[in-house]
């Protein structure tokens, strides 16, 4: 028999055909074991030795092994690298005379699905989406199995890859052979039948117990249902267990918040930096750390969801500030709540592994632990009379019963794991506790039984002894027999004494000899009973779990509104965005970390005036100004205070940006493109209570058809959609628009010229900026003197020609370089056309207009 057909090999193959497309982790006594190409993937991926079953006998097979008891981390390691991981364990004991234990596969651990601490980031969810689309119209589901959450919607099919990029989903789930239709995470194809909508219905109603999906905002959304179905389909098939803690699917509108594109989060910095750390840009230069003193888990995630997806419900924000305002005055009450916080532990994703049935008694006990802390978090909250504050305590669940389920039963110091005994408290069994009596003082027993029978029969030199064979026994010399009661059975002559046993004996012997295997059962037993309770109030646990997250969300905001003397905002219902001594939060922090300040500056944008045109030289601050604008938007809809000293602003329905240059270089898409193809979904996408802030359109190509785009697209702006919007640039000829366009104001950056240095003073005042001090820049940047001087010269030059067409009002079309002079000059224009300037070198091509200049003046 070659070693791939031995029963333990046949059992794997079943169980490896059961999850072809995951490594199968196969526990063999203390190890998870990996066989053939698995082992083969694991030990490459992982570092660890490959080597070889029944190599001896001429017939090896790969395999390589981890700890059952470290599995965690190297589960977490091959899932970051993108596999599945199949864990498959030892359903009974082993016996000695049985050949083969009984094993299934338990789980299945995918990026979407992974629930272990070591695989998730605390301030994050870690979201499974499932995309159904059909035509024009897309239905879409998002499931945080860690947490319980689970959204779905269904949105116009174009708009799908900006609402995936603004969860970030760990996986996302498709119909077989659509995997293009998804853009981002890992892309998992499934049987396209699990979208299918018969099913995808009786799959929700049936795990939810639900006789229709109307309460859930389902009916007549076959898209969504289909979705919704799918990922629930998959949840199961991976996690092959109760799912009690996950919501049923809520429904939600993409414009139920302010929407915030992939771009846009990118751009402005609010959860990840642009640049990498190893370019010197610290991790922590984003707005979600700049405001983030939230203390738990729970209330790090709500944060995190409420910055990426502000609300744009008025009563909602408001409410949201009435709770800051209050906290941040109580500086004594919000420390001792932040000192309740710290002793409660992420109770959302500790239920989902309870539910999971991964949680072990420490998990368990540290849950009862944070679930007692409640009362406390409770009480701490009672002096607070915003209506949101008042509502929480008023609402608060402090899961009394939970708790003493929990505490009662589990005891003070449980092990890691169940199987290394001493998992429930002494008290809560007395079956157990005499187990426990049993095993930890047997000879005690046996020698107060000793006592006993020789009292009883008064034979002093009755022993009671053991040994491998015969167990328990009481032992009687010859001389003795005699006295030995009728009742003693007779279990072994020998040649000067008779060995006998009991009832008691018999049971005393079952007892230390089954005491362990017993207190192993009875502790899963009343283990698994709590835990069952706990499942069997998920619900509440997950309420009490999101009343901590709000009160931790409110307390935090409050701290930074305290420590970074932010002000609360003010919302205008007549489109006024008025910013006084405007601050950006990120770059203020870095400024102060070098003992620098940061140059505060006012913002004002209404119905009348809505685009600002700001100009002004590189390096002054026209990016900074723009951000912090956005920002404050941003952070005033989340219900933060703002880095102002005053803040009136308009609810906006979306932020656009286009700032800086990237290219896709993957998808043969060029930095113009990329440019070019998000400024096209801004125009397309943007309403007149949206904030849009564009910055260089037009950089990516030659001077005029960059100029003319730019133009074109300011007036755009100004006519088709209004919405209030900054657009920062170094065409300075935009700034005539502010003559000709009734909406639109020029801004610029104040520089000084102190002989040959310019000091950038970083503050925005209105007017047009005359220059941009490009070559002072690049000076400073340290370029050879010699570029720096011949690139004067040229600029010098340019100037000269460029002054024959100051009075141009607009670029028009075709060739550019002949029709700016025609307005100027016809007779300049003829003659440039006979020269074929288009042919020329961009240098010899103003020299010649330079010339062409002189002589026809």
């Amino acid at each position: 028999m070659t070693e791939a057909s031995t029963p333990l090999m046949r059992q794997y193959h079943s169980l490896k055909e059961q999850v072809p497309n995951a490594l199968l982790m196969f526990r063999l006594g203390d190890f998870y074991e990996l066989f053939f190409e698995d082992a083969v993937t694991a030990s490459r991926e992982l570092e660890i030795t490959l080597t070889a079953r029944n190599k001896e006998k001429g017939d090896p097979v790969p395999m390589c092994g981890v700890p059952y008891h470290a599995a965690g981390g190297y589960i977490a390691r091959l899932i970051e690298k993108g596999h599945r991981v199949a864990v498959c364990d030892q359903m009974e004991a082993a016996s000695p005379g049985k050949k083969l234990v009984r094993r299934e596969v338990t789980r299945v651990i995918t990026p979407g699905t992974a629930t272990d601490g070591s695989l998730l980031n605390a301030g994050e969810n870690n979201y499974l989406a499932a995309a159904m689309i059909d035509g024009s119209r897309a239905g879409v589901a998002f499931a945080d199995l860690s947490t319980g959450e689970f959204r779905v919607t269904e949105v116009p099919a174009p708009e799908l890859p900006g609402l995936l990029d603004s969860f970030r989903p760990r996986e996302i789930l498709v119909a077989a052979g659509s995997e293009s239709l998804a853009v981002s995470g890992v892309v998992t194809p499934i049987d396209e039948w699990a979208f299918g909508g018969d099913y995808a219905q009786r799959t929700l109603r049936d795990h939810f117990r639900l006789l229709s999906l109307d309460g859930c905002g389902l009916e007549g959304r076959p898209l969504a249902t289909a979705a919704a179905g799918a990922a629930l389909h998959y949840l199961k098939d991976t996690q092959r267990s109760a799912l009690d803690h996950l919501d049923r699917p809520s429904w939600f509108e993409r414009n139920d918040a302010m929407v915030l594109d992939a771009v846009t989060i990118r751009n402005l910095e609010m959860v990840e930096p642009l640049f990498a750390a190893d370019k010197g840009v610290p991790r922590e230069a984003t707005l979600l750390h700049s405001i983030d003193r939230t203390v738990t888990g729970m209330g790090a995630r709500l944060l995190r969801r409420r910055l990426l997806q502000p609300s744009v419900d008025l009563a909602e924000i408001e409410s949201r500030l009435d709770a800051v305002a209050e906290l941040s005055r109580a500086t004594i009450e919000r420390s001792r709540i932040n000192d309740v916080l710290r002793t409660i532990l992420d109770l959302e994703r500790m239920l989902s592994r309870v539910t999971l049935g991964t949680a072990g008694p420490r998990e368990l006990f540290a849950m009862g632990k944070s679930i007692a802390a409640l009362p406390e978090l409770r009480k701490a909250i009672e002096g607070f009379a915003s209506e949101r504050a008042a509502g929480l305590r008023d609402r608060f669940d402090e899961l009394p019963d939970v708790r003493s389920a929990i505490l009662d039963t589990i005891s003070d110091s449980p092990p890691a794991n169940l199987a290394d005994g001493g998992t429930i408290r002494r008290g809560c069994s007395s079956e157990l506790d005499e187990l426990r009596e049993i095993q930890t003082n047997s000879r005690q027993f046996i020698a107060a039984i000793e006592m006993r029978e020789r009292e009883k029969t008064g034979i002093q030199s009755l022993k009671v002894r053991f040994n491998n064979v015969f167990g328990y026994y009481i032992e009687v010399s010859k001389a003795n027999l005699a006295l030995v009661p009728a009742a003693y059975e007779r279990k072994q002559t020998l040649v000067n004494a008779e060995r006998f046993t009991t009832p008691e004996v018999k049971e005393l012997e079952v007892k230390i000899l089954e005491a362990g295997e017993k207190i192993l059962a009875i502790e899963q037993r009343m283990f698994e009973e709590v835990r069952q309770m706990v499942v069997a109030n998920a619900a509440r646990v997950r309420t009490a779990a999101a009343q901590v997250a709000e009160i931790d969300f409110l307390t935090a905001l409050a701290s930074v509104a305290a420590e970074r003397r932010f002000t609360r905002p003010v919302f205008s219902g007549e489109g006024v965005l008025r910013i006084e001594g405007g601050r950006h939060p990120v770059v203020e922090v870095l400024l102060e970390q070098e003992a620098q300040r940061f140059t505060p500056n006012d913002l004002y944008l209404d119905n009348r005036k809505f685009l600002a045109i700001l100009t002004g030289p590189n390096m002054g601050g026209k990016s900074t100004y723009l951000r912090q604008a956005a920002l404050i938007s941003i952070l005033a809809q989340t219900g933060s205070f703002v880095p102002a000293s005053a803040a009136t602003l308009p609810l906006v329905d979306r932020v656009f940006t286009r700032i800086g240059a990237s290219d896709n270089l993957s998808r043969g898409r060029s930095t113009f493109m990329v440019e070019m193809t998000e400024t096209a979904l801004i125009l397309n996408t943007a309403t007149e209570r949206s904030l849009i802030l564009l910055d260089e359109i037009g950089r990516g190509t030659s001077t005029y058809d960059g100029l003319a785009i730019a133009w074109a697209v300011v007036e755009f702006i100004h006519q088709r959609i209004r919405a209030r919007t900054m657009f920062a640039t170094h065409y300075h000829e935009l700034t005539a628009l502010a003559g000709r366009l009734d909406g639109v104001t020029n801004l610029r950056v104040s520089v000084e010229e102190a002989g040959d240095r310019i000091i950038f003073h970083r503050k925005v005042e209105p007017g047009a900026a005359d220059k941009s001090y490009g070559i002072e820049v690049a000076r400073l940047a340290a370029l050879p003197d010699a570029v720096v001087e011949r690139a004067r010269e040229v600029l010098a030059l340019h100037e000269r020609t460029e002054r024959a067409v100051s009075d141009v009002a607009a670029p028009a079309t075709g060739p550019v370089q002949v029709k700016l002079f025609e307005p100027v000059n016809g007779q300049l224009a003829a003659r440039i056309r006979a020269l074929n300037i288009d042919d020329l070198r961009p240098l010899e091509a103003l020299q010649l207009l330079a010339a062409l200049k002189d002589e026809l003046q």
